[in-house]
């Protein structure tokens, strides 16, 4: 009997083949950074697609509240924006909250009315000369100001926003996921709250304005708290002061700041995880020259 013919499987099969068969996402676990005292150490998980390393440098993002990723569907978000139209392959750094998360994801140097906040200017330092440093050094991602971001969701939003205020010769984009902007330093009265936004006041008052771009959430089920009566929960009220003051200060709606209100949208992951495309896909595209064309960084 004739040995059987051999048969050569098509090239396109076997490269769809071996394309499948990789991990989409690498997720690397590094837990030998020196955390400053004072900061409780933790491991820091670096997701990644394998999709492709070719081409400028990724985006290098840094994720508050990192423990809660797999929630947000970083993963696999990840994946599909590799294997897109116009594909993008940021690198995210996420960095799980301690104990002490409401010490850190404050506004540094300024405590809320309560006194918290005391580590949040020791975190933040260490985020920019101890982190985004070992991680570019590790991936080469985040060449440029314009390809570092940081972004979170609650207390980590307010963090991730105070901290690109305060770095932005590092950050060069933030996203603020139903942000706790109402942060305050006087909570006695229904009009101390409104008037002692801690947030809103360093907003107004940082002279020059940092050059940045900032990207917004907020959801109509976020919260129910109206503490002026005006029939807008604070969720909106908060992001959306917030913003008409960046208004004021120069940045350009649409541009610089860009508001998403999510209909029916809550205070959870699940809400978080459904924009969480839309922000990477906006905060990785970075300006031209004084231009408004725009690059994505693949």
């Amino acid at each position: 009997m004739p040995a059987p013919a051999k048969t050569r499987t098509p090239l396109g099969t076997w490269l769809t083949r071996w394309w499948q068969s990789e991990p989409a996402v690498k997720i690397d676990v590094i837990d030998d950074f020196a955390w400053p005292k004072g900061l409780t150490p933790r491991p820091i998980t670096l997701y990644s697609s394998t999709r492709s390393s070719r081409g400028p440098a990724r985006p290098l993002l840094v994720a508050l509240d990192g423990q809660t990723m797999p929630q947000w569907e970083l993963a696999a978000t990840l994946d599909n924006l590799a294997t897109g139209p116009q594909p993008i392959f940021p690198v995210v750094a996420a960095i799980p909250a301690s104990a002490d998360r409401l010490e850190e994801y404050g506004t540094a140097g300024i405590p809320d009315f309560a006194g918290r906040g005391k580590r949040a200017r020791a975190f933040q330092d260490f985020l920019v000369s101890g982190v985004i440093p070992a991680i570019r050094a590790r991936t080469h991602a985040g060449r440029t100001r314009e390809g570092i971001g940081i972004f979170g969701a609650s207390m980590g939003g307010l963090g991730a926003l105070d901290t690109a205020w305060n770095h932005p010769a590092v950050f060069g984009f933030a996203g603020i996921f139903s942000g706790s902007l109402w942060w305050r330093s006087d909570d006695s009265s229904p009009a101390a709250r409104q008037s002692s936004r801690i947030m809103l006041g360093r907003i107004r008052a940082t002279t020059p304005r940092p050059d940045l771009r900032l990207w917004f959430e907020a959801g109509t089920a976020d919260e129910k708290d109206d503490r002026d009566g005006n029939g807008v929960i604070d969720a909106i009220q908060d992001t959306t002061e917030l913003i008409d003051a960046m208004v004021e200060r120069g940045f350009r709606r649409g541009v610089d700041v860009v508001y998403r209100q999510v209909e029916g949208g809550e205070h959870n992951e699940r809400t978080w995880a459904g924009v969480l495309p839309e922000f990477l896909r906006w905060g990785c595209a970075a300006r031209l020259g004084g231009g408004t064309r725009l690059r994505v960084e693949c």
